[in-house]
């Protein structure tokens, strides 16, 4: 590997423009400020503790970062994880800290297999934010609008931007990495000065995200991740529901409905979504039991768009996009935070490798980032175009026979670990979808699973207890769908892994 320029002595310091403060940006930032002098452009005020923020309206709903993704950020930001949990925030074992009902059953609670990290996106953010900005080769602009690229279609040689004064001026830079999030305007630019425009697709099935924060019941501080999913093979629209712990003893609980299907904006009308509206009762059953601390906070902005900056004939030097500026999921599957993660490490790999202004290293990073990005748009957009009233392109064969194998393969999933395992690797950015492929789990697909299905959610009897103080047996008043079920019974915690 050869030295970067920016570090061999004597050498005139290398500069690098990321455009936005996000979590992309800073995780942007992170990877570059080993090898350059890093200015952070960032159109808002940045909150000096985990507060929410102007530009990010979507924080206010569940937000978790998947293994994946978080191993990308330690490699990033070492000790960031012990930071996070260190200032509340949970580590959740995957699937031994979920109770999920997915589209085929409840997942069992196996032994830990893959993780999550929970806590509000305020918190995540502050924790990163914080580590990136002590930085002394980082530095952040707040309040400066970024107004257009310098430079021309082969090189990208800066930025110019209005400061909070008034005044236009160029910040030069040997890379610009554009983090602006949903609403970058890096097309725009980019035709400004003569780059061809990137292919478009979008997948929109018009969900809509109704979120409220509750207190925690007492002695609930280990208590696991409970949501209901929906399944895209019913022609109705797909409504979930989510219990996400956060810090300070609080629950951050998301109600989601694709279009025809939409959460309400009232108080009045939360739990009762939660209890009737979708194919199990027990997110509504488990909040009847906490207080309410905030008034329902509704979001509409979910649409699926990825840009493929990748295919670009004659991609400039000098420039490239990572996270919500490439593409944007459905948040219901939670992957934008780890692709982002996973965007900004293969970015640093490559300038340690390469360094910041080797020919060619734009368009290697840029096809770098459509790795994780591919992975996450597969997940999201093969679900969301069945639902009814979706806008995108309809599957086509190869897309239905795909789709029937992963049905297949989650309902295995209820009942063999093999391809649980496989499906939390898959999902949490761990492993590619190549995984799902594996001739062991297609062995194991065709053979179906092992076990039973669960016809319950699989809480135990001590945690069912510490929300609702009873000890009920028997049916949940108002459980839905095919496996609609009792009460806890808290033998499938204690299921092993054969």
């Amino acid at each position: 590997m050869s030295e970067p320029a920016s570090t061999s002595p004597g050498a005139a310091p290398r500069r690098a423009v990321v455009i936005g403060g996000g979590m992309a940006g800073m995780l942007a930032a992170a990877a570059l400020s080993t090898y350059a002098d890093v200015t952070v452009v960032e159109r808002d005020v940045l909150p000096d503790g985990p507060e929410p923020r102007k530009g990010l309206p979507q924080a206010r709903h569940v937000h978790v970062i998947w293994s994946g993704g978080a191993r990308a950020m330690e490699e990033l930001l070492p000790g960031v994880t012990d930071a996070w949990l260190a200032a509340g925030a949970r580590r959740i074992p995957l699937p031994t800290g979920l109770v999920s009902m997915q589209p085929r059953g409840w997942f069992r609670r196996w032994p830990e297999m893959q993780f999550m990290i929970a806590c509000s996106r305020d918190l995540l953010d502050w924790v990163v934010r914080e580590r990136v900005t002590k930085h002394e080769r980082v530095t952040v602009l707040q309040r400066t609008e970024l107004l257009s690229l310098e430079g021309g279609a082969a090189r990208v040689t800066g930025v110019r931007v209005r400061t909070p004064d008034g005044e236009e001026r160029a910040l030069p830079a040997d890379l610009v990495v554009d983090a602006a999030g949903r609403g970058s305007c890096a097309s725009v630019w980019l035709e400004a000065i003569g780059v061809p425009a990137a292919p478009l697709e979008e997948v929109d099935s018009g969900l809509v995200y109704s979120s409220r924060i509750f207190r925690a019941p007492p002695d609930t501080e280990e208590f696991p991740l409970v949501n209901v999913q929906s399944d895209a093979t019913v022609p109705v629209p797909g409504r979930t529901t989510t219990i996400e712990p956060i810090e300070g003893g609080r629950w951050l609980v998301t109600l989601s409905g694709t279009r025809g299907g939409e959460p309400p904006a009232s108080a009045a009308e939360f739990e009762t979504f939660a209890r009737e509206s979708v194919r199990h009762s027990v997110v509504g059953e488990l909040i009847a039991h906490a207080e309410p601390l905030s008034d329902p906070v509704v979001t509409r902005s979910t649409v699926n768009r990825r840009r493929f900056y990748e295919k670009v004939k004659g991609w400039p030097e000098g420039f490239m996009a990572l996270g919500d500026s490439v593409a944007t999921y459905n948040p219901v599957y939670g992957h934008g935070i780890s692709v982002a993660a996973q965007g900004a490490l293969a970015l640093g790999e490559l300038v340690a490798e390469h360094g910041l202004t080797a020919p060619g290293l734009a368009r290697r990073a840029q096809r770098a980032v459509a790795r994780p990005v591919a992975t996450a748009w597969e997940l999201a957009t093969s679900t969301d175009i069945h639902y009814p009233f979706a806008i995108g392109k309809a599957p086509g064969p190869a897309n239905r026979l795909l789709g029937a194998y992963v049905n297949r393969l989650m309902l295995t999933a209820t009942g063999r670990p093999l391809v649980a395992r496989a499906f939390f690797d898959v999902v949490t950015l761990s492993k590619p979808v190549s995984e799902l492929l594996r001739p062991a789990v297609a062995i194991a697909v065709l053979r179906g699973p092992r076990r039973p299905l669960l016809t319950a959610p699989p809480l135990t009897g001590a945690e069912w207890e510490a929300v609702t103080g009873t000890t009920q047996g028997g049916e949940v008043p108002g459980a839905r769908g095919r496996t609609a079920g009792a009460s806890p019974t808290g033998n499938a915690a204690r299921s092993g892994t054969s």
